[in-house]
């Protein structure tokens, strides 16, 4: 297939809702026969064998998830990728060359996971979706992102 397909990037802290909701919207995304892969930071953290959470290893963690995404959306696929992802310039800078669509996830809710936040996150400040999980189902965190990202 030689048509882009969107990016969905959920990006924020741990602990916000992000590989739950990419895995309910690749799930709802499959059920209407798209074609739909995700990336899941945890999971290309294991595969890559990159325990390396310096400044450094997260920019290498987040250019391998972008390089991966990009194929996939050339290939025709709508990729999906959960990711903490907290640099700001970085995730702008692959809007610039992509079709992305940026999902801000944050929530109130102490969820068990605030020792793994990421101190130096730079929430998005233009061309995204703000979602805030704390009082939302997954459901309507779907169906919000599916609006936004024109997968209707």
């Amino acid at each position: 297939m030689d048509v882009e397909q969107p990016i969905i990037w959920i990006t924020g802290q741990p602990g916000a809702g992000k590989s739950t909701l990419g895995r309910a919207l690749l799930e709802d995304l499959q059920e209407k026969g798209m074609s739909t892969f995700m990336v899941d930071g945890d999971d290309l953290r294991a595969l890559t064998a990159n325990a390396d959470y310096s400044p450094d290893g997260r920019e290498a963690n987040i250019r391998r998830a972008q390089d991966i995404a990009l194929y996939l959306s050339r290939q025709g696929q709508v990729a999906i990728v959960a990711v903490v992802a907290p640099f700001l310039w970085l995730r702008e800078e692959f809007k610039q060359r992509a079709k992305v669509r940026e999902v801000f996830v944050h929530t109130s809710e102490v969820r068990g996971r605030e020792h793994f936040h990421s101190d130096d996150y730079g929430a998005p400040e233009s061309d995204y979706l703000n979602l805030d999980t704390t009082d939302i189902s997954v459901e309507e965190g779907v169906a919000r992102i599916r609006r936004f990202a024109g997968l209707n």
